[in-house]
């Protein structure tokens, strides 16, 4: 990087910060993509005059609502929910719905920016929005859930529809909830139509959505080791999260050859030198479905694991890492600790679960890099898939579904190549994704005038 560049990101980053004071999360995504963007758009002045960048970092807007609800005891109870639409340059906003503790505004306007370039390396017509709500579903009984869901789409409704804001399914928000809220917008509006995706398969939902974010990480990485000259048949493999994302990579990783050895939830993780299996996956499942809390009880069943409580499996020594779980999960002294232990490839399967401290040493390292933009896109792919069949009354056989999800993969880890590839050969993944979501956002941009 030119002393001018970095004094360039440095002017451009003191400005996000002060426009946005106090969103880390949100500061960390920008700066990762924009540490990229600065290069490639240094002779192109076109970019700069329109002032792209900073465009796409001020989201198109942020609606903040009231959520109030009653629980099961009488009791009122009020939390907040929101709308980041970030951007809709190459179709309607789509993006998924968080109900977590954790949410905030930094969080989802981090999410709903990482989704804009995420959304536009799939090739298909969407924009990049993410919402939720500081609701926790943990402990609540179904209606409760129920109650809630209905709050928010009362609030929400307005803001979305078929052509203009499509929300999804994520942390916290799975069937069970898209049917509560799809109902009560059908009840309000009275219309039958795909503003939602990740719904049930007798109601307009799609196959393979539940599997396709943990198949598409494992297809991207496919795509790495097959361009690096290698496979992944073999390569002993480090999974954090226990949710679907991280169950569904960790099948197809096996299916294709892979040893998986590490899972981990909130409380720890687990290490089964011997492998999972298919069967341990499905009782990891059943268990996390049942909401019968940690997996130190998988120890008890299966003896040659150990679980380590309130840790990471990044100690594990294993040829692949993939972090599944949540944001800034992975952290500098971890990736140099996978560096010592001789890993050939970290593939992103949550959203920015590596900070950039970690990025930096292992793209250092030249080690393959798979950022979440581009591996975890496969969910958001299938989502697309699902709004193509509800806007024409079809529903398509998995078989379909598992090539054109395999196709979309192929078709992201191409267009990463076209600005992946170093001078000395490396190929910098995020890099490449980068710069080739960043560009087709731009250019839709360029040619709307100044908006």
């Amino acid at each position: 990087m030119s002393v001018t560049q970095h004094v360039d990101i440095e002017q451009f980053m003191q400005g996000v910060v002060s426009r946005n004071p106090g969103e880390v999360e949100f500061h960390q995504a920008v700066y990762e993509v924009a540490v990229d963007i600065f290069d490639f758009i240094r002779d192109k002045p076109v970019y700069h005059e329109a002032q792209i960048l900073r465009r796409i970092a001020e989201p198109d807007r942020v609606v903040s609502f009231r959520v109030c609800w009653e629980d099961d005891a009488g009791n009122v109870r009020v939390q907040r929910g929101y709308r980041v639409q970030n951007n809709n340059s190459i179709g309607p906003y789509k993006g998924g719905l968080r109900f977590h503790k954790s949410v905030n505004q930094s969080i989802l306007k981090f999410l709903a920016f990482e989704q804009t370039f995420k959304n536009s390396l799939t090739g298909l017509p969407m924009g990049g929005g993410k919402g939720g709500s500081d609701f926790n579903p943990k402990g609540k009984s179904d209606r409760e859930i129920m109650r809630f869901c209905q709050s928010f789409m009362t609030e929400l409704y307005r803001h979305v529809g078929e052509d203009t804001d499509i929300p999804a399914g994520d942390i916290g928000v799975g069937a069970r909830e898209i049917g509560y809220m799809f109902g009560q917008y059908k009840r309000i509006t009275n219309r039958y139509v795909g503003v939602l995706t990740g719904k049930g398969l007798e109601w307009g939902g799609s196959l393979v959505r539940k599997e396709s974010t943990g198949y598409g990480v494992v297809y991207f990485l496919d795509h790495m080791f097959k361009q690096d000259k290698d496979t992944i048949d073999g390569k002993v493999v480090a999974i954090s999260g226990a949710g679907n994302v991280a169950t569904h990579a960790a099948e197809k990783a096996i299916q294709l050859g892979a040893k998986v050895v590490t899972m981990s939830d909130s409380t720890g993780f687990v290490h089964d030198p011997d492998g999972f299996s298919h069967e341990k996956i499905q009782w990891i499942v059943d268990q996390k479905s049942q909401g019968r809390g940690s997996l130190a009880s998988y120890t008890e069943v299966y003896s040659a694991a150990r679980f380590h409580a309130g840790e990471r499996p990044w100690s594990v020594s294993c040829d692949v890492a993939m972090p599944c779980a949540t944001q800034n999960e992975l952290n500098q002294d971890e990736a140099k600790v996978l560096l010592k232990n001789g890993v050939k490839a970290v593939v992103e399967g949550a959203n920015m679960p590596c900070s950039n401290d970690a990025i930096a040493v292992l793209r250092s390292a030249r080690v393959l890099f798979g950022p979440a933009k581009a591996a975890n896109a496969g969910g958001v792919a299938v989502s697309g898939l699902e709004m193509s069949q509800n806007s024409m009354r079809i529903s398509l056989k998995e078989e379909e579904l598992q090539g054109m999800l395999r196709e979309i993969m192929g078709n992201i880890h191409k267009n990463c190549l076209e600005f992946a590839v170093q001078d000395d050969g490396y190929v910098d993944y995020a890099k490449g994704a980068n710069i080739a979501g960043f560009k087709k956002v731009a250019n839709a941009m360029l040619a709307f005038g100044i908006l």
